[in-house]
């Protein structure tokens, strides 16, 4: 429970500032009066009210409304125990939880329990009750607030209390979701609409909404968790409920579902329409939360525009009311601002100081969060801030667990609630069992898939194989056909040989015999051109020698002769110069016939795109044996790419595929204006 006296208007802020000058003024005055410090009934009475009044004003500092708290206390505690000093008793305690001295209010309110059972004042009992409640739902002790939060129930449903039953309830329903008891939570929030339903507090209907809305939007059912914010947020706008700025709370709510859900252009757009609400500003911890989420949302969305400013507004807010919980949170974003940003120094700072903050104030989520940030902007201690992690984590969940059991053992008093329990349990037992059925069917389904899946590829790489089996086996009938070609044409040159060549040298013998006779001029010239003629003929010879030479490397094996014919081809459709080179250390015939065609294939699609983007004038191939891998270079000097920012296309993403069936390795380099180079290598087995 938290009290918030909010005054609307300037001039209503400046006659209720003189008329406090004038209680405090009176005060003194009936202080100085009265030698003796004794007052009459009336002047207690005036005293009281006076000090209520000034322990309630939110201009005076601390200490003194502290101060005043304190004397209207003790004016009580000499007073009878009656309805009008149990009222006023409800009072002070108000005033200690306003300036958030929760010991002195929990006195006041076990005084107040001890009264009100003295006197069987059943309403002042269950009231006490809520009150002591709200003390304990304010610490650790959730337990002892549900415990205290059931007994005021029990009352409120023997009076038929509507109204106070719907505010336990909702009470209850905080407490149990904020042990992440949400089952329990749901129902309590239920029963509270449930009883609300014939009244007209509306700020209670809104507050159950709200905590449904944050239970449904925990376990991840963002479609009720809007329903019921959106429900909430028409409350609020339908009643007017402005005093606490219940509109843009709802609305902060729905853009943080929308938050969880990725959606952050709808959350951008809810967070705003919640700062554009009327007084938020004078809601510092609401206007915070909502600054911290907007700027979250930009970061998400890329929008660094008021960014890192947003968080660091937000984060002065936070530091100036001391709410650690969010500061823990807006150093957390922060850190991921940064780390996103490269500022590893910068994120890692605010992720311990998060931690640490979360460790001095006992803040389990925080500590969780930060550690999960932890890991990582720091990744050399990720292994230890992960075990924490696991570790607490799982403490918390023992914990939880063990806070559940202690809402069921205090709930066992009722036999409705026993019954409604079974039934839950009932239900989540057919929830888990099928679930369980569902996961199994969707593994089994998943594996199937699988396996039809692997079994396909298998498929289509045995079908690739014989694929390019046959490729070969074509491209090698294509080599025999041409190689029977040149077998003709040896025929033809050896003919040559023997009926011209031959037939030339024999008449140049017998002619040079002839001339052996003669020592005359004419003999001497004829013999000059029958020389001529020998050297004729053996220039003719060489010619012949050298092309049967060449043609006996090429022909000695059918993919070198492949090979030739492809690059024969491109210096017949491209202007660049081609060189070659085949080391004659491979031996072709022992190399399976599959990396074979995958090597051609790969020429032939690199030459393909040479033509097509390079513009290079000289191309260089060179395919050589190193140890028991093949290694095939190709390079060239035209425009080359940036091979970091070029998308591959199809053509290189055959190169790769085709490396990869070979269980080879490939290296593309370029420069612009230096030239590409490719360079592939290929486990053999000679």
């Amino acid at each position: 429970m938290e009290i918030v006296l909010t005054i609307f208007g300037k001039n209503f802020r400046l006659l209720k500032k003189l008329w406090l000058l004038f209680f405090i003024l009176s005060l003194t005055f009936i202080g100085c009066s009265d030698k003796n410090d004794k007052f009459s009934e009336k002047n207690i009475s005036d005293s009281l009210s006076t000090y209520l009044t000034l322990a309630n004003e939110d201009t005076i500092s601390y200490e003194k409304r502290l101060d005043y708290t304190d004397k209207a206390y003790k004016i009580l505690t000499d007073q009878n125990n009656d309805s009008l000093n149990r009222k006023n008793l409800f009072k002070v305690a108000n005033r200690y939880y306003n300036i958030k001295n929760f010991e002195k209010y929990k006195n006041v309110t076990f005084e107040i329990i001890q009264k009100s059972i003295a006197e069987h004042d059943t309403l002042d009992i269950a009231k006490s009750y809520s009150y002591i409640a709200d003390y304990y739902a304010n610490t650790e002790k959730k337990d002892s607030a549900y415990y205290y939060y059931k007994k005021a129930e029990k009352i409120y449903i023997k009076l038929n209390d509507k109204t106070k039953l719907g505010s336990i309830y909702v009470n209850i329903a905080s407490v149990q979701s904020y042990e992440s008891d949400f089952l329990g939570s749901e129902l309590s929030a239920i029963k509270s609409l449930d009883a609300l339903r014939d009244t007209e507090d509306y700020e209670k209907m809104f507050d159950a909404y709200i905590i449904l809305g944050f239970i449904t939007n925990e376990v991840k059912n963002y479609e009720k968790a809007l329903e019921y914010n959106t429900k909430a947020f028409d409350i609020a706008t339908k009643y007017n409920l402005t005093e606490s700025n219940q509109t843009a709370i709802s609305l902060n709510n729905i853009g943080h579902i929308y938050q969880d859900q990725n959606n952050d252009r709808l959350a951008l757009q809810k967070f705003e329409e919640a700062l554009k609400s009327k007084n938020i500003t004078d809601n510092p911890d609401l206007h915070a939360i909502l600054i911290d989420n907007l700027a979250y949302s930009k970061f998400k969305l890329n929008d660094y525009s008021e960014l890192p400013d947003l968080f660091y507004k937000s984060l002065k807010i936070r530091d100036s009311l001391n709410f650690t919980v969010g500061i823990i949170y807006n150093k957390i974003h922060l850190s991921e601002f940064y780390i996103v940003n490269h500022d590893t120094l910068k994120a890692k700072k605010l992720a311990k100081e998060a931690l640490d903050l979360s460790k001095s104030t006992k803040n389990n989520k925080g500590l969780l969060s930060s550690l999960k940030q932890l890991v990582i902007v720091d990744p050399s201690n990720a292994s230890i801030y992960s075990k924490k992690y696991i570790t607490l984590n799982d403490s918390l969940q023992q914990a939880e667990r063990k806070s559940k059991d202690k809402f069921a053992r205090i709930s066992f008093e009722t036999d409705e609630y026993i019954i409604q329990n079974d039934k839950l349990t009932e239900q989540n037992r057919k929830i888990i069992f099928t679930g369980i059925i569902v996961v199994l069917f969707g593994t089994l389904i998943f594996v199937i898939k699988s396996q039809q899946s692997k079994n396909k590829e298998f498929l289509l790489k045995q079908e690739q194989q014989k694929a390019n089996e046959e490729i070969y086996n074509l491209m090698l009938f294509q080599q025999q056909k041409i190689d029977e070609g040149r077998a003709d044409e040896k025929v033809r040159i050896a003919q040559e040989l023997h009926d011209g060549i031959l037939g030339r040298l024999f008449g140049t013998r017998l002619n040079l015999d002839s001339l052996n006779k003669r020592q005359d001029d004419d003999a001497m010239a004829s013999r000059n051109n029958f020389i001529s003629e020998l050297k004729s003929i053996e220039q003719d010879i060489r010619e012949i020698s050298h092309d049967l030479s060449r043609e006996k490397n090429e022909v000695n094996n059918n993919f070198v002769g492949i090979f030739n014919n492809l690059i024969e081809q491109q210096e017949s459709i491209s202007e660049a110069k081609v060189s070659c080179s085949i080391s004659r250390l491979i031996l072709w015939d022992k190399i399976e016939n599959n990396i074979k065609i995958n090597l051609y294939r790969i020429l032939q699609e690199s030459l393909q795109n040479i033509n097509k983007y390079a513009k290079a004038e000289n191309i260089k191939i060179e395919i050589t044996k190193i140890e028991n891998h093949l290694l095939m270079a190709i390079s060239d000097d035209g425009i080359g790419f940036q091979v970091a920012k070029k998308s591959k296309g199809i053509g290189i993403k055959n190169i790769i595929s085709r490396t990869e069936a070979c269980n080879g390795t490939i290296d593309i380099k370029s420069k612009i204006d230096k030239g590409t180079s490719l360079f592939i290598k290929i486990p053999i087995n000679q």
